[in-house]
């Protein structure tokens, strides 16, 4: 089982509350091979919520300094135990996300800059033997 950015599945969870849909994800999800999360609505944040980045030294903040960082963490957390209930052995995650990016993150500054990293789901799936991708390295 794959599990999948449930934005990327079409469902209306980002941070303002649009989604990023992926045909070959929605597929995916179609023909019983994935499984659509939200880490962020996974730990009670809202939707629509604050832009958030994260920071250099890990934390999660919104423009205005608000720290989301046990949040986020709540919700990598539960995605973490749906992979294991299911057997994902594999996660299509949202890319330059705070939570799901693989690769490359929004460096906390809010001026569209990334740099190398993964998000708070990401890094922690990936600690747990479970390979992350992005939507862009999609080859299915």
């Amino acid at each position: 089982m794959i599990l999948v950015s449930a934005c990327l599945a079409g469902f209306n969870c980002r941070f303002d509350g649009s989604s990023k849909p992926n045909d070959k994800i929605i597929q995916l999800i179609k023909d019983g091979k994935a499984i659509p999360v939200c880490p962020e609505q996974l730990a009670g944040l809202a939707t629509p919520r604050k832009a958030t980045e994260q920071r250099s030294d890990g934390r999660i903040l919104s423009e205005d300094s608000e720290d989301f960082t046990a949040e986020f963490q709540k919700g990598a957390e539960e995605v973490l135990a749906i992979c294991k209930q299911f057997g994902c052995t594999k996660a299509i995650l949202k890319s330059k996300s705070p939570s799901c990016g693989s690769g490359q993150v929004f460096d906390g500054s809010f001026t569209s800059t990334l740099t190398d990293g993964y998000g708070v789901t990401a890094k922690l799936l990936k600690e747990n033997g479970i390979e992350v991708i992005s939507e862009s390295d999609l080859l299915i």
